[in-house]
């Protein structure tokens, strides 16, 4: 019973640790073009990045659902692939949250890359620092507290899913049975002492959360100022 119980538990904190870690990857190079380009598409691609902030999350899902099931493009290209659908796997759980937390990645990394200017920049390029080295040298250690706070929010983001993983994933114990569709289940069920511990759990971390962010802020700020 016990390993049941936390089942959920451990299937979130692995889901949310996959989606950071491929967020970072996937966004930041989004970021960082959005941060210093001015081509015309620039504002359309920031909005279909921002989209998941506005979409229900319902209808993300049911969009997802259509374009990863078997007559969607996706669904065929991973049946073709041998992979099979992806609806109600631990695999279409990640590419639905990949999409969906898009915009807490890139959105944080962007402020931060606009922060960093264009004249650190320009003093690598002068001393013939390749685009390359100036991005990884210069502009990722100045954006630091940016790679912090998208970490961070994408992390939690994900913890706290609920329509588009229900809508994507079920209720598979063991493979797609998340925390906030487990609260569900219980409150279902009537089991509220179970939902209390678990909804507790939730409310100490989204405040331990917003701590360390406003402590990364705060720690931004002073460095600013000095």
């Amino acid at each position: 019973m016990l390993e049941t119980y936390w089942d959920p538990v451990w299937l979130t904190l692995k889901l949310a640790t996959t989606t950071t870690v491929l967020l970072l990857l996937i966004g930041t190079p989004i970021a960082w073009w959005l941060a210093r380009t001015q081509h015309w598409l620039r504002q359309p691609i920031a909005a279909v990045v921002a989209l998941p902030l506005v979409l229900p999350p319902t209808v993300l899902g049911f969009y997802l659902l259509l374009v990863m099931g078997p007559e969607g493009w996706v669904g065929q290209m991973t049946q073709s692939l041998g992979i099979g659908l992806l609806p109600f796997t631990f695999e279409g759980l990640v590419v639905a949250s990949v999409i969906y937390s898009l915009p807490f990645t890139v959105q944080p990394l962007q402020n931060a890359f606009e922060a960093v200017g264009e004249g650190f920049m320009e003093v690598a390029s002068t001393l013939r620092a390749a685009p390359w080295d100036r991005f990884l040298f210069v502009a990722v250690p100045l954006a630091r507290n940016g790679f912090l706070t998208a970490a961070v929010l994408t992390f939690a983001h994900t913890i706290g899913e609920f329509g588009v993983i229900l809508m994507i994933g079920g209720n598979i114990p063991g493979e797609t049975k998340v925390l906030s569709v487990a609260i569900y289940d219980h409150v279902e069920s009537l089991e509220y002492t179970e939902a209390h511990w678990l909804s507790a759990g939730m409310v100490v971390f989204s405040f331990v959360v917003l701590v360390t962010l406003y402590a990364l802020n705060g720690k931004a700020r002073s460095g600013a100022i000095r």
